[in-house]
């Protein structure tokens, strides 16, 4: 006969009240689970149940959810054994190192920690926590409650348990998870994606072509085919003589920059940090970012129901 799970196997906690960390609450509060969302910004504490709730309509569910979801500005006592902990701080090694230590004290050491880091090794991040075979990566991706695939980030010193446990409550809050072996920087998606970025910047920078040129070449040619074969598949499907043939001819001319690019430093260096600030590639007023956002989330959501 089957025990009955524990009440702390029904509590996740969240490190991170922003876009990816209220969307992550809303993902396990959503399925059922209690959450407790750590977030030291007033603003974002107090709008995190309208949040929730938009989340949960854009999805069609009702709104339930949004009573399951907790909001606090420092992790205390009710974080002592949840079942995991998601990370969802900002992209800065030290504060990342800094929550996991933290963490690696107040957590019982069966209170799976895990961090939604997009490249950061994962290693790196729980280098001075305790237990560190309980700490693990879940990479969801923006956003998460339309792209439901988690990257499920293995360490050198991640308990094959540790693994298991995180594949199966992903798989409970109706998430996608996929096993990434080994602990490389931007595991997988991120580190074919960046390969295409490196490229298509390049391509910019050196005159060929401009930046909406490059986007409009990505979505009406390989890009709309993406959704239904990967990369491989497509090579499989036309033959690997053909993927060698235009291997020994484009490779040696490809982008292989082992820094960020002169461009992309340059536009950083002047504000031109994209969409937020009116101008990255291209420039962009407030109606064109919010549409194309709506967008997005509109067709993912929906290719997500078909």
């Amino acid at each position: 006969m089957s025990m009955a799970a524990s009440p702390r196997d029904n509590q996740i906690g969240v490190i991170g009240g922003g876009r990816m960390g209220g969307a992550i609450a809303q993902i396990f509060a959503g399925a059922g689970f209690d959450v407790v969302v750590v977030e030291p910004a007033a603003a974002l504490r107090a709008d995190m149940p309208a949040r929730v709730a938009d989340i949960c309509r854009a999805r069609g569910m009702d709104e339930s959810a949004v009573a399951r979801v907790t909001t606090v500005e420092k992790a205390g006592g009710e974080l002592a054994s949840p079942a995991m902990i998601v990370e969802a701080a900002p992209e800065k090694l030290e504060l990342k190192r800094e929550i996991f230590e933290t963490l690696g004290n107040l957590c019982g050491p069966e209170t799976i920690l895990a961090t939604n880091t997009s490249v950061i090794p994962v290693a790196a991040i729980g280098a001075r926590a305790k237990h560190p075979e309980r700490i693990v990566g879940t990479h969801f991706w923006n956003p998460p409650y339309a792209v439901r695939l988690v990257e499920v980030v293995q360490s050198a010193r991640t308990s094959a348990a540790t693994v298991e446990k995180t594949m199966a409550l992903m798989a409970r809050a109706g998430q996608t998870p996929v096993h990434v072996k080994r602990d490389v920087p931007g595991f997988i998606g991120n580190r074919l994606q960046h390969a295409l970025k490196r490229e298509a910047i390049a391509l910019v920078q050196s005159g060929v072509c401009d930046a909406e040129t490059v986007d409009f070449v990505i979505r009406n040619s390989f890009g709309a085919r993406l959704g239904i074969m990967g990369t491989l598949e497509q090579s499989d499907l036309v033959g690997l003589n053909l993927t060698l043939d235009i291997h020994k001819v484009i490779l040696s001319d490809l982008d292989c920059s082992k820094e960020p690019q002169k461009l992309l430093v340059d536009l950083v260096a002047a504000g031109k940090t994209g969409a937020g600030a009116g101008e990255g590639f291209r420039k962009w007023n407030e109606a064109e970012r919010d549409e194309l956002r709506g967008r997005l989330d509109k067709a993912l959501l929906a290719a997500k129901k078909g």
